[in-house]
């Protein structure tokens, strides 16, 4: 499993929350994903997994550098 630096603010702390989604699942997800696209939209990573809990997540990320990421946005898929 990769480790990586997650660039967190107050502000994307807030808009996961708002998905119910916490920065542990979120980081679980992008450290372990099960599957991975790149966005058609954005270009943007979208990593898809299930969390220890069982929740299944889509997160959606940049990477600033191969150890740095910065969170977008979280949300179970069925949310969209």
């Amino acid at each position: 499993m990769p480790f990586y630096l997650f660039l967190w603010t107050e502000s994307l702390v807030r808009h996961v929350a708002e998905h119910g989604v916490t920065q542990d699942e979120f980081e679980e997800v992008v450290c372990d994903p099960g599957k991975m696209e790149i966005s058609r939209a954005t270009g943007r990573p979208i990593a898809f997994g299930v969390t220890a809990a069982g929740r299944l997540l889509v997160c959606v990320y940049e990477h600033i550098d191969d150890d740095t990421i910065l969170p977008v946005t979280a949300f179970e898929p069925d949310e969209e």
